[in-house]
């Protein structure tokens, strides 16, 4: 099938998050697969990266103008193109999806997102680049597959240009809490006045737009990210004011849990450590913890367990849940802590005091570095997951595959990928605590430091975790079935 990607994050090119990673992973996936996926998203202005280039692409005099992401020339002297710019070649897995970016012209400069109306502007631009995309490179999709609410008006404008024959729409939730809420006034300051008439009446009220629930409404497919966020998202607890248009929808509503993409996320080949293992021997997991240890400036100890925890700083990860208790876990018990994130100022600045206070025993980074975070998964013993809600999660998928035990709240995707360990039966991944306070925090960090402490238990919880499998080569499936249903 042909499928055009529409979204605002794709790996490396743009990443603040888990979006990134996933549809990245799904459209080389699909690739794989033999399908012809292209992806478009904005150019920001950080882009091109070291070793890509960008082409003009599609005929002229065009409405907008695309630039396709092509492997630099001096790149493919030198060898094999970096991860996403190996477009129309093969990467390793096989046919790679071709990349296009939107040249926002004014609206270029500045970060990923704004935080203002210019995100609007941008989003309004992009789903309708997407719409024209096919007129211009003369490659027409079978599906448009459509990213949170950045590309939610995309089934829109397809509605209003071309009602007799339109394109089929999917929409993936990947976190319902953004929404794109707007005064309705960047319809017409940013030209697509014209899907005011095709909008559903509880899109537009209050003179503003809700693009989610417009997208919502118009998508003829809607998926989110796992099965049980499927369902937790029809309710008022966790529908962000939604769970209304989902419950009407709720017979086009498909939840598939996310995938992982093991050629980048695998202690066997990650470029980002030193040392490689795997399941059969994961003594060289220590070594990495003791360079980690280093690196961050804590006190390298074997025999003490390394807490870890690579998030964004915000309450929905639970963060303020662990900054509120780290000090009563300093005291009464041997573990050792690493934090790396970027977010909540108030959250960033308890952990730089708590680092400050005792800074052989917890590291603070603020910020993302990818290095570090690849680091983190491997040399913790343990990763901390206490979101309040999550649509999927790729933190515990990633730890599992490093032997890093997960301690999850059972919410989302968490409760879909990670099984409470019971040392008797052997069974299970993680620890798996239920309520979102500090109490049932504890609770499952206490559990997992009580197995640590079980050498005969750590070593069967760890092979239990290495053995789990949530690569896209299986999570693909489902998604080409709701491709060929809605095509139908």
């Amino acid at each position: 099938m042909n499928i055009l990607m529409v979204c605002s994050e794709f790996a490396p090119l743009a990443k603040t998050g888990g979006l990134a990673d996933a549809v990245t992973g799904l459209s080389e996936a699909l690739s794989a697969r033999g399908h012809d996926v292209r992806v478009l998203l904005p150019k920001y202005a950080h882009l091109p990266l070291a070793g890509m280039e960008l082409k003009p692409a599609g005929k002229s005099g065009t409405k907008y103008r695309y630039l396709e992401v092509v492997p630099a020339a001096s790149a493919t002297a030198a060898g094999p193109p970096p991860r996403g710019a190996a477009l129309g070649a093969k990467s390793r897995r096989g046919s790679a999806p071709r990349i296009y970016l939107l040249d926002l012209a004014e609206l270029t400069p500045g970060g990923i997102y704004f935080g203002d109306e210019r995100d609007a502007g941008r989003f309004i631009r992009l789903a309708d680049a997407a719409v024209e995309l096919a007129d211009a490179i003369g490659w027409l999709p079978d599906i448009l597959h459509c990213h949170d609410w950045h590309a939610a008006l995309v089934p829109l404008v397809q509605r209003a240009r071309d009602p007799r024959r339109p394109i089929p729409t999917v929409l993936s939730l990947h976190n319902i809490g953004y929404q794109g809420i707007f005064t309705d006034t960047v319809l017409a300051a940013y030209g697509l006045e014209e899907v005011r008439s095709v909008a559903a009446p509880d899109a537009l009220v209050d003179d503003t737009i809700n693009f989610l629930r417009a997208g919502l409404r118009a998508a003829d497919v809607l998926t989110t990210v796992s099965p049980t966020y499927a369902g937790e998202i029809r309710t008022p607890e966790f529908g962000m004011g939604l769970e209304d248009v989902l419950n009407d929808r709720a017979a086009d509503l498909v939840g598939i849990l996310n995938g992982v993409d093991y050629n980048v996320w695998s202690p066997t080949s990650d470029p980002f450590i030193d040392t490689h293992y795997d399941a059969t021997n994961v003594s060289p997991k220590y070594r990495i913890k003791g360079a980690l240890e280093r690196r961050v400036g804590l006190l390298p100890d074997q025999n003490a367990p390394l807490l870890g925890m690579v998030s964004r700083l915000a309450l929905q990860k639970g963060i303020d849940l662990v900054a509120s208790v780290l000090p009563m876990l300093v005291a009464a018990t041997r573990a050792n802590f690493v934090f790396l994130g970027n977010g909540d100022a108030t959250v960033a600045a308890e952990l730089r005091r708590l680092a400050t206070a005792h800074p052989r025993r917890i590291s603070f980074t603020d910020g993302y570095d990818e290095q570090l975070a690849h680091q983190i998964f491997a040399g913790s013993d343990i990763a901390l997951v206490p979101s309040r809600y999550e649509p999927c999660g790729l933190t515990q998928m990633y730890a599992l595959r490093y032997g890093t035990i997960p301690v999850v709240r059972a919410t989302g995707g968490l409760a879909d990928t990670i099984e409470h360990f019971n040392p008797a039966a052997g069974t299970g991944n993680g620890s798996v605590f239920r309520d979102a306070d500090s109490q049932g925090f504890l609770w499952g960090v206490r559990s997992a430091l009580g197995w640590f402490d079980d050498p005969t238990a750590w070593a069967q919880l760890i092979a239990n975790a290495m053995a789990a499998d949530f690569s896209w080569r299986k999570q693909v499936r489902p998604y080409e079935a709701v491709y060929r249903e809605v095509a139908n």
